[in-house]
């Protein structure tokens, strides 16, 4: 009986024959086979082979095109998205979403670092809950400082805020004025004069630069200042309430005389009422050292009180406002009349600076809030008084 042959050896015997080259009598002769049987293997497994080996160099194919595509695709979806690389994800998702159509998603996504799910969920809700609030609060920021005539930092539009009933970090309000360009008005520095000078032989300096009043009403300075107009110089003479700081007198005139000074003690006089003696501190200019508004301050028992010859310091929260109020005002432009320049100097002190401007040192309140807030304490005060009194 013939020897019987497996399927494994039969068709490894004829891979001999197909892969290695061997011819058919030698190879039968060295496995001990008729040549005549392994012709026949080989003609069974031939064409099996042929298109394995046809179909193993297709997928080779495939896979090399496949692999080119995606190196091509790693190397020109960065030259085209070289702008959002180091941008936030939503930049990135904005980018995927526009060449969603050129490129994979998740090739897009592998390459910008950011995850396919986060993209998703962005185009499902483009705006997150926190941009919602930002951008909300956004319109706040740019109402508050609206309202404070371009002038407010970050500092005081966050208290604008807090006062609103919103609860804020004041580094978020930060970032955000600066992402869109809001900012507060700086401050030009000068390179200060240290001059000492000499007092006033006949009203000494009764603040020697204690700025502190425990009461309105107890203590007045005074000064005056120039502005730029087109048609001239205007003057602006001022009084402040240095327990406020409030604005209670002002003036402003062409020229720069005693009348000016008069006129704005007068408006301070009648604006408040003088039950004990208020020291009025001044510089040693002749407005303030002339006659007429001596016999000014004695029919309203006032005590005069001068600065040092040439010496600003002695005077320094008048020269302060006029900085503010030139800062905040007058140096964002040139008026081309007296007349406009009043309007506009009117509305900064009334308007603003007396009634809402936020001054850090009265806790970051206007002078009227904190001149209110001061006499609703004493009210609460004297009725506690009362109280403890009748329970006697």
């Amino acid at each position: 009986m013939p020897p019987r042959y497996t399927s494994e050896f039969k068709e490894e015997a004829a891979r001999q024959v197909l892969d290695n080259g061997y011819g058919i009598k030698e190879t039968a002769e060295r496995l001990g086979v008729h040549p005549h049987s392994l012709g026949k293997w080989v003609k069974q497994y031939k064409d099996p082979i042929i298109h394995a080996k046809e179909d193993t160099k297709h997928q080779e194919i495939l896979r090399l095109k496949k692999e080119l595509k995606r190196v091509t695709e790693e190397r020109d979806i960065p030259k085209k998205g070289r702008r959002v690389l180091c941008k936030a994800p939503k930049l990135k998702y904005a980018f995927i979403r526009t060449y969603a159509l050129e490129y994979p998603i998740r090739r897009m996504c592998k390459v910008l670092k950011v995850h396919p799910s986060g993209y998703y969920a962005w185009i499902k809700e483009p705006e997150s809950s926190r941009a919602k609030e930002n951008r909300e609060l956004v319109g706040k920021i740019k109402e508050a400082y609206e309202q404070s005539n371009r002038t407010y930092g970050y500092r005081n539009i966050h208290k604008d805020l807090v006062e609103l009933g919103i609860r804020v970090n004041k580094k978020r309000v930060a970032r955000l004025m600066r992402e869109h360009k809001l900012f507060g008005v700086g401050m030009v520095k000068k390179r200060p004069k240290h001059k000492m000078g000499r007092p006033h032989h006949t009203h000494p300096n009764h603040l020697k630069q204690c700025f502190i009043a425990t009461r309105p009403n107890e203590l007045w300075v005074t000064d005056i200042t120039y502005i730029r107009t087109h048609e001239g110089w205007l003057y602006l003479a001022v009084i402040l309430d240095l327990f406020s700081r409030r604005v209670i007198g002002w003036s402003m005139s062409h020229r720069m005389t005693r009348q000016l000074a008069l006129n704005a003690f007068e408006m301070a006089a009648q604006r408040r009422s003088i039950h004990a003696q208020v020291i009025l501190h001044s510089d040693q200019g002749s407005q303030f050292a002339s006659s007429d508004w001596q016999r000014a301050l004695r029919k309203y028992n006032i005590i005069p009180s001068m600065s040092r010859r040439g010496n600003c310091y002695d005077n320094a929260v008048a020269e302060s406002f006029f900085k503010t109020l030139k800062k905040e005002c007058v140096r964002k432009q040139i008026f081309k009349t007296r007349e406009e320049a009043k309007r506009k100097i009117f509305e900064y002190i009334e308007m603003f600076y007396n009634t809402k401007r936020r001054h850090s040192y009265l806790d970051y309140l206007s002078p009227n809030n904190f001149e209110i807030r001061y006499y609703s304490d004493i009210q609460k005060q004297e009725v506690l008084e009362t109280k403890f009194v009748s329970m006697k």
